[in-house]
């Protein structure tokens, strides 16, 4: 059976519901613009780094709608929850929201609702946001991942929608979580990973190498007086930085890849105090200011460190390089 509706959502801004007051409306017209052509199988949560985990949940999801001849879709969240429900706390993240949206469409996903996370949304209850999304979105059934909530003071948990569902006649299925090397895959762990600089741990559970993306702000005028040139990456702040030190990584660049070795720190032998992500494209010397750039880290080479003599630094670089070159060779 064929699903529902075409490849692009319709952007549609109806009357606003009397259900609702006027804290809702903004959440209203958002779901409205990417009214789906037929009813729906949706998903609903943060899916920060869309890892393993993630694809797990969303290769069920894809079947499920599928095999029920409906739209599948997931709406996701921006900026993250935690960042405005605990701004005193530091919410650190795996991809931006572009990154995200890019990788759910690649693992198959129909649509994606990226939905402004603001305090009044945090106040709607289970019954207001499932009601938005059965009426803007179709839904007709939610798959949930584990440990699942929603809604004001997270009431909205997988016993509570499934009563909601039984209700308004929706289905509710939740599934287990991922495991791998004996332990759940979550964004969290993830992020401890990538906090201690073990970005290979990172990659395997991401399912893929962790990478950041970001324009090049400048290139290095130290690191060409060195011999070793360096694109500057500007990074989305509040991302997920490794831990401070040198890693082989792959630096993509207008359509072309190059081995690279990236340092992620503060240049401690010059005593400088702001902190970079410095890429050296090995083998390349083209002028790529302004271009976007993706770094994808395969290993962790070494901590960041002074040296008494740029001698000495250049004496380091030069084994740096080489160690990338095993390494990515190795891969």
């Amino acid at each position: 059976m064929p699903r529902g509706g075409g490849r692009h959502a319709t952007p549609v801004i109806r009357q606003r519901s009397i259900l609702f007051s006027d804290s809702t409306m903004s959440t209203e017209q958002e779901l409205a613009y990417y009214r789906p052509g037929g009813p729906t199988l949706l998903t609903v949560g943060v899916f920060d780094g869309v890892h393993r985990g993630h694809l797990s949940l969303i290769e069920h999801l894809t079947k499920s709608a599928q095999e029920r001849g409906l739209l599948d879709g997931i709406v996701t969240f921006t900026p993250h929850p935690q960042a405005v429900l605990h701004p005193e706390q530091e919410t650190l993240l795996l991809t931006s929201l572009d990154e995200k949206v890019v990788l759910l469409k690649e693992a198959g996903v129909h649509m994606v609702v990226p939905l402004t996370f603001t305090r009044d949304l945090s106040n709607l209850s289970p019954g207001q946001f499932i009601t938005l999304l059965a009426q803007e979105l179709k839904m007709e059934g939610l798959i949930l991942g584990p440990d699942f909530s929603l809604g004001k003071d997270r009431a909205g948990t997988t016993r509570a929608l499934e009563q909601l569902g039984s209700q308004m006649g929706f289905s509710v299925e939740s599934v287990p979580p991922y495991m791998l090397e004996g332990r759940v895959v979550s964004s969290t762990v993830i992020r401890q990973a990538i906090t201690i600089g073990d970005v290979e741990t990172a990659s395997r559970l991401l399912g893929r190498p962790f990478s950041m993306t970001g324009s090049i702000v400048s290139t290095s005028k130290r690191g060409t007086n060195l011999g070793f040139p360096t694109a500057n990456l500007d990074v989305d702040q509040g991302r997920a930085l490794p831990r401070n030190g040198v890693y082989a990584t792959i630096a993509h660049v207008r359509g072309h890849h190059y081995p690279s070795v990236t340092n992620i720190g503060t240049r401690p032998t010059f005593g400088e105090a702001k902190h970079l992500v410095e890429t050296h494209l090995l083998d390349f010397s083209d002028d790529i200011y302004g271009a976007a750039l993706r770094v994808q880290f395969f290993a962790r080479i070494r901590d960041e460190m002074p040296f008494e003599t740029t001698g000495q630094l250049i004496a380091q670089i030069q084994k740096d390089v080489e160690s990338a070159r095993r390494i990515l060779k190795a891969d």
